[in-house]
């Protein structure tokens, strides 16, 4: 043990009322059995309580007669002292490369990063490590910092007391985290003598006996010896399966395991008791990387200092500037040609990179690697852009088809024939003239690709796409969380925030001035009630400037437009309406994007403010705050569009004004699906090239391009130098990982675009799955290479994202409804050809849905500027609307054909909302959500786990020693030929009588 800078394994503690399993007292944790003690002595009696503890040994461990387990150390080794073996020495550079102790052979399952200030004259060693540690430790917890810097010139000192206070503050946190660290049995490597300037490392491994006992308390599945044969079905099914992957075959990756699928281990919660039942063969493959890392991170946020104000571990450490960043280290380099084969690598070429943009994902190997929740966004991803397929397709038949039937279409036909020679009102006050409806005509056909019989058809196929997503999407779920023995896998208890912690203190302080009682106390709605308000105030501001922003867009368009009118450029004048359709689309993204940085940044704050307990209520709230902001920020301009304009702008004569002379926009003579198309179109491409690849491409790229130049090296240098890196430097100079609620949120967005208002854009999901190809390859390069890898946080479903999904394919029925009913003139055309038309066809639509108004009604200083730049005087202009004649009774009422349209108009949408929910419902109730070989399957685990426990039971009877019962161990011969074991021998899923 010469040279080394710890001890292999720290011993554990043993309790006094447990010595099997070593169990704290009841109402006790475990961190507070381990760190309790009234007095610092009692390391030493705590040391020798070890000596009596007789866990089961593990295989491949030898037990020292004293009882320690000895990770190949020789028994007549003396065991140390706790505070002997604590010994954190600067480890030399270059002693090892790879993710390893200096020793070569303890693999660093997690690293803590720190900022180290070294005065010149003085260097601050660690109180804590030095060789008199109990001494120095209880100076450390009970000095200030100057007592503790003795050998040192005193004058120095008082010179760098104040300033140096608070990294003292720190590194005594440090100290005393770091050494509970080593009670709870890990083992640490300091590196303080890193390539990165003003940076240390705290290297962290669990050894096999801490991996076990986590293990067994974190209730992790392992796989046992026990292996069975999985049945996909029936000769027919399992046939259709086989004939689907062997024709899909050059899709797959080539990251398939040995084993092969149709069988799989039986998996069981690993007990410390029962470790002969576990595949323990291959240790690192039974406890692997990202096994490690996550079991080191519950160490670390169990583990409590208690030098700070909060009493929770790592998270609160992290929040203070204690640490400055914990991370698991990825596995090893992907580039060059001597690079070893990892998972990592493996990774990169086959999921990471463009060229494989058409092959499947390997959804278990990123599970393996990073966990399964990442594993579980990656899939759901796939699923979505797998099921975007069949909608784009059936999108663009339906583009095709408005394509095909432009030319057939009558109305557009009688919009573009000049032989009508309709002169229609002015679209604006005073700057705009009288126009010719056959001007139109462009406007008329580009609105027939969007506007026809098949668009009522695909939304309702876009309603039940989205249920036959979620149930897909359930199902793959399900089998997913087979395959990855999460069936019975329960959310564990989530630990406390540190600001609820603080809050809770506090309140305690004041309970206990004013009233003191050994009372619960917790914070209620009272206490959050501020928070609350603030909230609410802070969200309507934020959708009222939203609203703001888009009536300010509003205003644009009406200037513009009067603006070009009155321009002495021709062409300015010929492309109105494209100019100011286009532009104010294009003002409304960057917008939504500016918008959508400080959505982000408000929700974070106002979710802190309300205090959450734990931090998945915290995640929680802080989606459901950002998916608010984020979907009325993208949604309000098409909503706009959609329901709003052309409806509130009264008629000729009467028109309806805003901030004094700002008149109303109108629709175009075809409607505003036109323009509602251009907004939903420009919108979502801005979305995904710009926020969505361009943001995440471009970012990294600048922060490498800024570190560069800060650094003055150039790329190869660059290179040069990061060859010389250990594994965690490297991963320390990667991005943080910042969890997967953008990546979902930007989705989810997505999901709207294509499902809400799909009837007026059916090529949506078109430009959706284009996007998605790409944006999986993106994510899976970030995942790879430009972030640290993430702790493998266990789940076994995407949350509350599925929630928000479901409720977004319910409002899509809704809105497509209204769309389809108001926004378009799917309603009028059948109104007119059932009701109105002379023949039964849609000659005289155009006529019939055009009111008359007389221009000497215009309001004073309303009238156009150049009324005869027709060449006539105009008496009578037209426009869209169903009102009375000027020269009736009743003059510009509504007539009663406006009354029956709007009667169909409101009946389709209750026949259209509630067929398409109860065909819904009808599929949803159809479709399983577990499918039926996974429910045998897990039925028949349970079953097979069940005779091996009873087995084992079986086995310890009869070798206990008992002769008078070894006749009933011999099972009969009427049992060995027993149907019930023939059965059980050719099938595994057969359970016996008994045992």
């Amino acid at each position: 043990m010469e040279g080394r800078d710890y001890v292999d394994k720290p011993v554990e503690r043993q309790n006094n009322h447990d010595e099997e399993n070593g169990s704290p007292p009841p109402g006790k944790s475990s961190v507070d059995w381990l760190l309790s003690g009234d007095s610092r002595h009692e390391l030493v009696e705590l040391a020798d309580m070890r000596r009596n503890d007789d866990y089961l040994p593990v295989p491949g461990e030898e037990k020292s007669p004293d009882g320690h387990f000895d990770s190949g150390k020789p028994s007549s080794e003396p065991q140390k002292l706790p505070c002997e073996t604590i010994k954190l020495n600067p480890l030399g550079r270059g002693d090892s490369i790879g993710p390893y102790f200096t020793d070569g052979q303890r693999r660093v399952d997690y690293v803590l990063a720190y900022d180290i200030i070294k005065p010149d004259a003085v260097h601050h060693k660690s109180s804590c490590f030095a060789d008199n540690c109990i001494t120095r430790r209880i100076l450390s917890l009970r000095s200030s910092p100057a007592d503790l810097q003795l050998q040192e010139d005193p004058e120095v000192a008082a010179q760098q007391q104040q300033s140096s206070y608070h990294h003292d503050d720190k590194r005594f946190c440090r100290t005393e985290f770091e050494e509970k660290l080593l009670e709870m049995g890990l083992e640490l490597e300091k590196d303080e003598e890193s390539k990165i300037q003003g940076i240390g490392f705290l290297k962290i491994h669990a050894p096999w006996n801490i991996l076990c006992r986590e293990a067994e308390f974190l209730k992790l599945k392992m796989p046992t010896k026990k292996v069975y044969e999985v049945k996909q079905g029936n000769n027919i099914v399992e046939n259709i399966r086989l004939f689907i992957r062997k024709v899909t075959a050059p899709l797959h990756p080539k990251v398939d395991s040995n084993r092969p699928q149709s069988v799989k281990p039986l998996s069981h919660p690993f007990s410390r008791e029962k470790q002969h039942l576990f595949d323990l063969s291959d240790r690192d493959s039974l406890f692997g990387s990202k096994t490690r890392s996550f079991i080191v991170y519950e160490v670390l946020k169990r583990t409590k200092c208690t030098r700070t104000k909060y009493r929770e571990g790592i998270t609160s450490l992290l929040g203070s500037g204690v640490y400055t960043a914990a991370y698991p280290m990825h596995d090893g380099d992907i580039e060059g040609v001597q690079t070893e084969t990892n998972d990592r690598k493996l990774l990169f070429e086959e999921w990471a990179s463009y060229s494989v943009f058409y092959k499947y994902q390997p959804i278990s190997l990123i599970k393996k690697y990073f966990g399964e929740t990442v594993g579980l966004y990656f899939a759901w991803l796939g699923v979505y852009t797998q099921m975007l397929i069949p909608a784009a397709i059936v999108g663009v038949i339906v583009f095709l088809y408005g394509c095909v039937t432009v030319d057939d279409d009558i109305p557009s036909m009688e919009i573009c024939d000049p032989r009508n020679n309709i002169t229609m009102c002015p679209m604006c006050d005073r700057a705009c003239s009288y126009w010719k409806l056959s001007s139109a005509c462009g406007t008329a056909r580009a609105s027939h690709l969007f506007d026809n019989p098949a668009t009522v058809f695909f939304s309702i196929f876009m309603a039940l796409w989205a249920v036959l997503f979620m149930e897909h999407w359930k199902r793959r779920q399900m089998r997913l969380n087979y395959i990855w023995d999460l069936t019975g896998f329960e959310e564990e208890e989530d630990y406390f925030r540190t600001d609820y912690e603080l809050r809770v203190i506090q309140k305690t302080l004041r309970k206990e001035h004013k009233n003191p009682k050994n009372e619960k106390v917790k914070l209620t709605c009272t206490d959050r009630m501020p928070a609350y308000l603030s909230m609410f105030v802070m969200m309507a501001f934020m959708i009222t400037v939203t609203f703001a922003i888009v009536f300010g867009v509003i205003l644009y368009r009406i200037t513009i437009r009067a603006m070009l009118h009155v321009s002495s450029y021709p062409a300015a004048r010929s492309n109105i309406r494209a100019t100011v359709k286009t532009t104010a689309a294009i003002i409304n993204l960057i917008g939504i994007i500016i918008l959508d940085e400080i959505y982000a940044a408000i929700a974070r704050w106002l979710t802190k403010l309300e205090v959450p307990k734990t931090e998945k209520s915290f995640e929680d709230r802080l989606i459901f705050k950002t998916f608010i902001l984020k979907f009325v920020n993208a949604f309000t301009p098409i909503v706009y569009l959609a329901f709003f304009r052309g409806r509130l702008v009264g008629r000729p004569g009467s028109y309806l004004y805003v901030i004094g002379s700002y008149r109303m926009e109108e629709c175009a003579h075809a409607g505003c699906l036109m323009e509602l198309c251009i907004q939903l179109c420009i919108t979502m491409l801005g979305k995904q090239l710009i926020q969505n690849n361009l943001f995440e491409i471009g970012i990294p790229k600048l922060k490498k391009l800024l570190r560069r130049r800060k650094s003055e090296m150039d790329s190869e240098q660059e290179q040069e130098h990061n060859k010389t890196l250990q594994r965690y430097e490297k991963d320390h100079l990667l991005g943080p990982f910042v969890g997967l609620a953008p990546e979902y949120m930007e989705m989810i967005i997505q999901f709207g675009m294509v499902t809400l208002f799909v009837a007026s854009f059916p090529l949506a999901p078109l430009f959706a799955l284009l996007n998605n190809i790409i944006e999986i390859r993106l994510d899976a390069k970030k995942f790879v290479m430009e972030l640290r890898r993430p702790v493998a946080v266990r789940a076994k479903d995407i949350g509350i994202w599925y929630n928000l999904l479901r409720g977004l394919s319910k409002v899509a029925v809704i809105v497509n409804a209204f769309v389809i009913s108001f926004t378009s003139d799917f309603i009028p055309r059948l109104v007119y050809q059932y009701m109105y038309s002379p023949d039964g066809s849609m000659h005289g639509f155009v006529n019939h849905t055009l009111s008359y108004f007389n221009t000497s009604d215009f309001q004073t200083g309303t009238a156009p500027l150049q009324p005869m730049n027709l060449g006539y005087r105009v008496e009578i202009c037209r426009y869209k609307d169903y009102r009375e004649h000027p020269g009736t009774s009743s003059p510009y009422e509504f007539t009663k054909e406006f009354w029956a349209i709007l009667a169909a108009r409101l009946a389709f949408v209750i026949v259209f909302q509630n067929v398409v929910m109860l065909m819904s419902d009808f599929i949803d109730w159809l479709i399983p959500d577990i499918p039926k070989d996974i429910s045998l399957q897990i039925h028949k685990e349970k079953i097979l786990m069940l005779e091996l426990f009873m087995k084992e039971e079986q086995d310890k009877w009869c070798t206990a020693g008992d002769n008078h019962n070894s006749e009933k161990c011999t099972p009969s011969p009427s049992l060995k030929h027993s149907p019930v074991m023939t059965a059980s021998r050719r099938d595994p899923y057969t359970p016996t009588a008994n045992c």
